[in-house]
């Protein structure tokens, strides 16, 4: 099984007609994603990829019964992309953009909230659930079908860490990059609950990084699972007060530190790998392998 990613996943393609829309398009589709629409002001009538593109996410929902969808347009409109997702009756959004400003963030998280709408991202690789589809920029051959949870701050630790995985012999349920920004639209508490009670989930792999408490909240959830959880902490020689490549990545005082992060996650029952590699390990162990 999968999670928020399903086989009753039908996507829309905000942005689809530009450079980056067309391509992801055609790599999605071809992974067997169900696209059902994509969305361009100005160019319904006219299809990419053989999807057919719509004025605006209302007739996507009207026509083709839409419920997800991916935003692949610039960082300036992002946020009129996602409120009119929000207002169209859309329940999962995948934010792509990077560089969107803060406020526009906060206004994004707010009104889907308030609309009950699943935000992922901005500043995220997307959602893959291997055998289903994907909604975003990840390279599918780096991911195997299998029992394993996934959720990356980092789009390419995502990969490296998947790689470890399959190269064990395992897979993944489904992978989610929740954003490499400072403010993102979903909380760790809830995508663990999502893969706690997924039956097809065996056990959970968090990808952290210093910077932000999204590890500290992950910490509180996981004491409450049944579900094993692994972690692993990027940035260990990060220096104070710098910001390491993410927006959401800087250390300030004592606060975002590989150290207080793996403490908190230590104390929760979380398992914290030193490095990489360690992870199968941990994963076999949890096996019985």
């Amino acid at each position: 099984m999968s999670i928020l990613l399903t086989k009753d996943t039908r996507a829309v393609i905000q942005g689809i007609s530009g450079k980056i829309g067309s391509v992801q398009a055609m790599w999605m589709k071809k992974y067997g994603t169900n696209i059902v629409a994509g969305v361009t002001p100005g160019k319904g009538g006219i299809k990419i990829e053989e999807i057919p593109v719509c004025d605006d996410v209302a007739e996507t929902v009207e026509k083709y019964g839409a419920n997800a969808a991916v935003l692949f347009v610039p960082a300036p409109f992002a946020k009129d992309a996602v409120l009119e997702a929000v207002d169209a009756g859309i329940k999962l959004i995948v934010c792509v953009p990077e560089h969107i400003p803060v406020n526009d963030t906060l206004l994004m998280r707010a009104k889907a909230q308030e609309k009950g709408v699943i935000l992922i991202g901005p500043n995220t690789p997307g959602i893959i659930s291997p055998g289903i589809g994907k909604l975003g920029i990840m390279p599918a051959n780096m991911f195997n079908k299998g029992g394993i949870g996934l959720i990356s701050r980092s789009g390419t630790l995502s990969y490296e860490v998947a790689g470890y995985i399959n190269e064990a012999g395992y897979g993944e349920s489904t992978m989610i990059g929740i954003g490499g920004d400072q403010i993102r639209g979903t909380d760790a508490s809830f995508l663990l609950k999502e893969f706690e009670e997924d039956p097809e989930t065996d056990m959970v792999v968090l990808v952290g990084e210093i910077g932000g408490s999204f590890e500290e909240d992950a910490a509180a959830f996981a004491k409450t699972m049944k579900k094993p959880v692994i972690a692993f902490i990027a940035g260990k020689n990060a220096p104070a007060g710098k910001r390491m490549g993410h927006a959401g990545a800087i250390i300030t005082g004592h606060q975002g530190t590989v150290e207080s992060k793996t403490k908190a996650l230590r104390e929760a029952g979380v398992m914290v790998a030193e490095r990489i590699p360690d992870i199968t390990s941990m994963i076999h162990k949890i096996y019985g392998k």
